[in-house]
C-alpha cells in the first residue's frame, strides 16, 4: 500500500535502530503526547526494540481519556433531558462517568446516537427540527476545526436546534503544565502528529527554549517513530535541544492556516479540566460570544451533580506518565475493554487499552 509499506521496511528499521544504539550513550526518558503514537508504539513493540537506556512514557494524548468525570457527567445529564438528542463519536459511548455512561442512559431510553462526523449531527438536527441536538465536542486541535465549521454551517443554513458541548482541549498548554509540575523528568518529547498537522511545530518552541528538552514531531508508522527517536537522541547527545519535524509529509511548521482560522473565528481559549491533572489555564476552547447560542452549556440548565472518581483507578497518574498500566491493581483483573473501570481502558487510543491488546508493553 502506497505510503504505508515504505514506512514498515524491516531493513530501514534495523538501520535506524543501529543508529540509535550507536548514538545513545546516556539514560533518556521520552514521552509521546498522542494516543495514536501510544497505540503504534505498543502494536509494533517499539519499547522492546529500543536499547535499555531509553525509556518511553505515554502522556495525556488520548482526548477521551483526559476528559474529566465532571465533563462526562454534563454530557450524560444532557442525554437524560426530555426530547434532547445527543450525538457523539463512538469512543465516548462506553466511557464510565461518575454514576453512569452514555451507553447506559441510552439503554434506559435516552436518545444517544453515534455519529462519524459533525455533518452527521447536522443531518440529525435537520431531520428533527423540533428537538434539540447536542454534539459532544471531544478532541484536541485535530477535531476542533470541523466542529467550528459545523457551527458556521448551522448559522448559514438557519439550523437553530443544533448545539455543541465543547470539551475540546489544547496540547501545548498541558505540555507546559506537565513540565512545570516536575513529577516526571523528561529528556525528549515525541510531538503529536495529527495535532501538529493543524497547529504546526512553532507552538512547541517554548519546550527547548524554556525547559531544555528535545522535541520532534512524529508520524505514526514504525519508521516514523524510530526516525523521531533517532532525531531526539541526536539532540539529547549533542546537548542542543530544538523543535524538529520527522513527519514532513503531514506537518508544516506553520500548520494548516485555514483550519487555524476556522478555530479562531468560532472558538476562544478558556480554562479546562483535565483528568488527573486538574484545571489548566488556557487549555480549552469555548464558543465565542457571537456563537454562544450554539453553546449547550448556555442553552440548557445542566445539573450533573458532584463528580465521583472510580475507586482504585489510576488513570490520572497514567496520563501524567507517573504510572504505567501494569502498575494498576485493576488492570487485566477487574478492568478490561469489555468491563472498563476507567477511560484509559475504553478508548482505542488509551494506554491501558493498548497495553491490554498488545501485551505488557511497558514492561510492568
Amino acid at each position: 500500500m502506497k505510503f504505508i509499506e515504505e514506512y514498515r521496511d524491516v531493513g530501514l528499521g534495523k538501520g535506524l535502530l543501529a543508529r540509535i544504539r550507536q548514538t545513545s550513550t546516556r539514560p533518556s526518558r521520552l514521552m509521546e503526547f498522542c494516543g495514536g503514537h501510544t497505540v503504534s508504539i505498543a502494536k509494533h513493540g517499539i519499547r522492546q526494540l529500543l536499547p535499555g537506556n531509553i525509556e518511553m512514557l505515554s502522556g495525556p494524548g488520548c482526548p477521551v481519556c483526559v476528559t474529566a468525570n465532571a465533563d462526562l457527567d454534563k454530557a450524560i445529564a444532557l442525554a437524560e433531558m426530555p426530547e434532547v438528542i445527543v450525538a457523539t463519536f463512538g469512543d465516548m459511548i462506553k466511557v464510565p462517568a461518575s454514576r453512569s455512561s452514555l451507553q447506559r442512559v441510552r439503554a434506559e431510553g435516552a436518545d444517544v446516537r453515534v455519529v462519524y462526523s459533525t455533518q452527521d449531527a447536522l443531518d440529525i438536527a435537520r431531520a428533527n427540527p423540533s428537538r434539540p441536538v447536542v454534539f459532544i465536542g471531544i478532541g484536541f486541535e485535530t477535531t476542533a476545526p470541523t466542529v467550528a465549521a459545523s457551527v458556521l454551517q448551522a448559522e448559514q443554513q438557519g439550523i437553530d436546534n443544533y448545539y455543541v458541548l465543547s470539551q475540546h482541549k489544547l496540547c501545548p498548554p498541558v505540555m507546559r503544565a506537565l513540565l512545570d509540575s516536575g513529577e516526571v523528568k523528561l529528556d525528549g518529547i515525541v510531538g503529536p502528529g495529527h495535532v501538529s498537522a493543524v497547529i504546526g511545530s512553532h507552538p512547541y518552541e517554548f519546550i527547548p527554549r524554556e525547559y531544555g528538552i528535545a522535541c520532534v514531531v512524529s508520524g505514526f508508522e514504525p519508521l516514523d517513530i524510530l526516525q523521531c527517536v533517532a532525531m531526539l537522541v541526536a539532540q539529547i547527545e549533542s546537548g542542543k535541544p530544538a523543535v524538529e519535524i520527522a513527519y514532513r509529509r503531514g506537518v508544516k511548521p506553520e500548520g494548516n492556516v485555514v483550519a487555524l482560522e476556522l478555530m479562531a473565528k468560532v472558538f476562544e481559549t478558556c480554562d479546562a479540566n483535565w483528568r488527573g491533572i486538574g484545571v489548566v489555564p488556557g487549555s480549552g476552547l469555548r464558543l465565542r460570544e457571537e456563537y454562544r447560542r450554539y453553546d449547550a452549556e448556555h442553552a440548557f440548565e445542566i445539573f450533573p451533580g458532584e463528580p465521583v472518581e472510580p475507586r482504585g483507578c489510576i488513570c490520572g497518574e497514567i496520563l501524567r506518565g507517573v504510572k504505567t498500566p501494569p502498575d494498576c491493581g485493576l488492570f487485566r483483573t477487574v478492568c478490561s475493554p469489555e468491563h472498563p473501570v476507567g477511560p484509559c481502558m475504553v478508548s482505542s487510543e488509551g494506554s491501558c487499552a493498548a497495553s491490554y491488546q498488545y501485551g505488557d508493553v511497558h514492561g510492568g
